[in-house]
Parts: C-alpha cells; structure tokens; sequence
C-alpha cells in the first residue's frame, strides 16, 4: 500500500475522500486497533483514517464508510473503527436530545469573549495559549499544527483540551471556541461534547488528565512535557433538563416539484431519498463563517468553500439542473426563486443543533408567510441511531451489531452502482 497522505493535505473533494477511504481500508481491522492512539505527527497518519472532514460535511457518509469497511473486515475484526464512526452519531444526536448544552455554552461562550476584549491577565493568557506561546512545548506545537493543518489527531485533541483546562486552567468555553473556530472537520456536537468530556461534564465526573509519560509514549518520545496538572478535578454546572426527543423531519422527500438546499450539514446530495420529488431547482449555502463571533480560520472557509462548490457540481449533473451558490439565505429571495421555478418546497437534509440548524429554523415560518415549506430530510442512520443517545455512549455501543443489520450496512443493496462510479473517479486521487 502506498503511504498515506499528510493531514496538511486535505482535497475539499468527495473523490478524494473516497481515495483516502479505499486507501485505508486494509488498516480498518485490528491494525486500527492496535495503532489508532500515537499521534506519529502531521506528516504520517497511516495509523487513522483521517475521513474525518469528509464524515463532517458527508462528502462520504458514516454509512457508506461502515459498509466498505465491513465488506473487507468481521464486524469483531473492525470493532474500534466501527465504534468510532457510532461516535459521531452519538454525539450528534446527544446534543440533539439535550440542546441546552448549546445554549448554555453559547452563553458562557459570549461572555468570555467580552472579557478577552476587555484586556488584562485573562486576555494574555488567552492569547498565549491561542497563539502557541506557553512554554509548553507539545502544547504549542499543536497549536501551530492546528493553525497550519486545520486538523490534530484525535488523542492529541483530548491532551490539548486537558492541559487547556486543568494547566492553564482557561474556561473550556474558549477553548472549545478555539479548536473550532480551525477544524476543517468542525462539527458542532463532536467539538463541544469531546471538550465537555474531557473537563468532567458529559460523564459526571470523569475527566481526562493529559499526563507527560503518557504523551511521550504516544507521540513516539517527540514531546516529554514538563509542568502538566498531576489532578484534574471535574467542572461543575447544574444539572440539565432531560433529554427529549429530536425535533421533527421527514424521512423522505414528499411528491412534487422542489428546490434542493445544500449545506455544510451533508454535501452527497446523491444519496438522499429524494426519488419523489422533482427538483428544478439547487442552491448551496454554508454557514461556517458563523461558527464564532471570533475570525474562523482561512482553512476551514476554504474546506467549506470548496466542498459546497464539488457537491453543487455533482449535483446539477445527477439531478440534470444547474446549481447556484448564495452567500446568505433569505427568506424573501428563496421565496422569490422559488415562485419563479414553480415551486412550494424547499428540501434540505436535515441541520442539527449549529449554526446552519440556528439559521434554518430562523427561515422556516419566514419562508411560511409566502407559502413556502421547508422540509428537512434525516437520514435513517441518524434517527435508529440517535434515539440511544440519550445518555452515555455504552447504551448506543451495545446496540452497534443490531444498527447495522438495520441499515443493511455490508449488504449489495446498498447503491453498489453509485458506489463504484464514484470509487472510479476517486481513482484520479490517489
């Protein structure tokens, strides 16, 4: 097998995510397992997938990862990988389920902003960390591989968020803010629950505390740190309301004609049950640039950027109408597209708790007033998926065997002829 690319090197393409994915598929199994928690560095990942920033933006699904990899390995053999893919459903529809904890941290977010616009101790503290300056050495050299790479292997994102916390003992807030404000795989749920993790807040109690041996050991003795925390003490807040279930949506698009929304939310507009409808119209929109009320990085627009262009592109061919890109969406110009297409309904796959989720229920009764429906598609991954993740992961892990016989993941069904055209393409990206 050839070697693996660098994760400075992220083409904003479905082929290419596909090529990383037929590249890595040899190392799903136990390989995977065995591997999967030494960050060897920015320029050799050939011991994780790196797929993450395309999974984000489903430039390739969790769906069509899962049933190639188990095409290949036992479900046994490919148990931590496949694990890991549920991770991302897990945490999605945790905060689907529980969406004050974006509120609140949006809240304390907003206000420790302010504070570092106000200057003293706490700004310079602030921007030592932010800017790779804390005499830490592993620390700082994350961050510079994060403000260059737009990524960080994901042992090394648990370290970075733990001395964060409980060394340099900054509000996770900011430094949830922080990390994804640059992740070209920044994706609202993941980001905030694995902070909230670390700091003792999603699993009461149980925080994770960056030790010198343990990084040395895992990032193969290139850092031996010096000053870390020896206690990590869990944050407190008060309790959350129950979980209740996820808002509405439709499981397929309804009969009749329609405009295609495409957003940052799921970029392989392909495979979305939309057999019913007839779309005359597409349109793509992201809202990354929302993310923060600090400046996003440069890497993740760009990744935003052109990932939304190759799904507009892929999609005017497979739908046979040509797609246009919007740098807003506003109920009045939709609706005016839309009267002039002959259209009442604009589909969109569905927008979890984030920015883009924040901007579509804004244009829903908008859109309504001028007697247009905004219908979100949820794929069925998500709704068998979300429903156990109410509480912690185990009560999703044990049902992992029974979910994918659902979704007939390793099956021929599942759009093999789709599947090979666009494995043929990603051939050109390897």
């Amino acid at each position: 097998m050839s070697k693996p690319p660098s994760s400075r090197i992220f083409l904003p393409m479905r082929a290419a995510g596909l090529a990383r994915l037929a590249e890595f598929l040899p190392a799903a199994g136990r390989a995977y397992a065995n591997r999967r928690n030494t960050d060897h560095g920015p320029d050799d990942r050939g011991n994780v997938s790196i797929l993450s920033p395309y999974l984000r933006h489903r430039l390739v699904t969790e769906r069509e990862v899962l049933d190639r990899v188990l095409r290949r390995h036992s479900l046994e053999a490919a148990e931590k990988f496949v694990q890991e893919v549920f991770w991302r459903g897990y945490f999605k529809g945790h905060l689907e389920t529980r969406p004050e904890i974006w509120s609140r941290y949006q809240a304390a977010l907003s206000g420790q902003q302010a504070a570092v616009g106000e200057g003293g101790g706490f700004a310079r503290a602030y921007r030592k960390a932010v800017e790779g300056r804390t005499g830490i050495d592993c620390f700082d050299a994350w961050v510079e591989e994060l403000r260059e790479t737009g990524y960080l292997h994901n042992h090394t994102r648990m370290w970075l968020a733990s001395i964060w916390i409980f060394t340099l003992r900054l509000p996770w807030e900011l430094g949830a803010d922080f990390t994804f404000r640059h992740f070209i795989d920044g994706d609202p749920a993941s980001n905030t629950l694995s902070w909230r993790w670390v700091g003792g807040l999603h699993t009461r109690g149980k925080t994770y505390l960056a030790r010198p041996d343990n990084i040395a050991e895992h990032t193969g003795g290139r850092f031996r740190p010096k000053g870390l925390a020896r206690e990590a003490i869990a944050l407190e807040e008060p309790p959350l309301p129950a979980a209740k279930p996820a808002r509405p949506a439709d499981d397929a698009a309804p009969a009749g004609p329609a405009l295609l929304l495409l957003t940052e939310e799921d970029l392989h507009p392909e495979s979305l049950p939309l057999a019913s409808a007839e779309i005359r119209g597409i349109f793509a929109c992201h809202a990354t640039a929302a993310r923060s009320a600090f400046a996003v990085s440069d890497l993740a627009l760009a990744f935003a950027e052109s990932a939304m262009a190759d799904a507009a592109t892929r999609a005017s061919t497979h739908f046979g109408v040509e797609a246009e890109p919007l740098q807003a969406l506003r109920a009045d110009d939709l609706a005016r597209r839309c009267r002039a297409l002959g259209v009442e309904r604009i589909l969109t796959a569905y927008a979890p708790v984030g920015a883009m989720g924040e901007e579509l229920a804004r244009l829903r009764p908008a859109l309504a007033r001028s007697g247009i429906a905004l219908t979100e598609i949820r794929r069925s991954e998500d709704a068998l998926t979300w429903p156990h993740a109410t509480k912690g992961f185990f009560g999703l892990r044990e049902r992992i065997p029974d979910l994918v016989a659902k979704l007939g993941i390793g099956a021929e069904a599942m759009q093999p002829d789709l599947f090979a055209r666009d494995t043929r393409r990603a051939a050109a990206h390897r």
